[in-house]
């Protein structure tokens, strides 16, 4: 008959090893998420000096692909620069045509910028393809309700960038 406080001490050793089996999932998940974000903004200096473009250039860019037509100050307020910058940002896209001004028709005041579809697939949607191509791969490796976990966690990682990006912005420390 095996003895009590052996079976107490299995458990306890059990449980360290999976305090510590945690402990190091959490430090390798903090880690896989600093490296992604580091290989993220590589990969957009490298995808803009490829377009023939800066990183600022190419952000307002995916901004403008990824909200639609808006106005110098929607995307002033979305970058967080200030509107003597986007004015540069507009001025350089519009120039290298892949973008647009155009006068509202409702109020003529107004400025709202558009994207150049023809100049995008010619020119930065070849440098993302290979990397959608990939990823549409990988997506088809995991169930719809894998791949919702994980739109979720996405969701919740962006969300929390969001928030943080608020903060500095507002000069916040915390």
């Amino acid at each position: 008959m095996p003895e009590v406080g052996n079976e107490l001490d299995s458990d306890a050793d059990a449980s360290d090893a999976s305090d510590e089996t945690s402990k190091r999932l959490r430090s390798e998940f903090l880690l896989a998420i600093r490296s992604g974000g580091a290989a993220m903004q590589l990969l957009s200096a490298a995808s803009a000096e490829r377009i023939g473009i800066n990183v600022t250039d190419l952000n307002c860019l995916n901004t403008l692909t990824l909200g639609g037509r808006m106005t110098a100050g929607d995307l002033a307020r979305e970058t967080g620069l200030t509107t003597a910058s986007i004015t540069g940002v507009l001025d350089r896209l519009e120039q290298a045509g892949f973008v647009h001004r155009e006068r509202d028709a409702q109020d003529r005041r107004r400025v709202i910028i558009r994207i150049d579809a023809a100049r995008g697939l010619r020119d930065v949607a070849p440098v993302f393809a290979p990397l959608l191509t990939a990823w549409r791969a990988m997506a088809t490796q995991y169930t719809d309700e894998e791949l919702r976990l994980i739109l979720g966690f996405l969701n919740q990682v962006e969300q929390i960038m969001r928030n943080r990006l608020t903060e500095l912005r507002d000069g916040r420390q915390s």
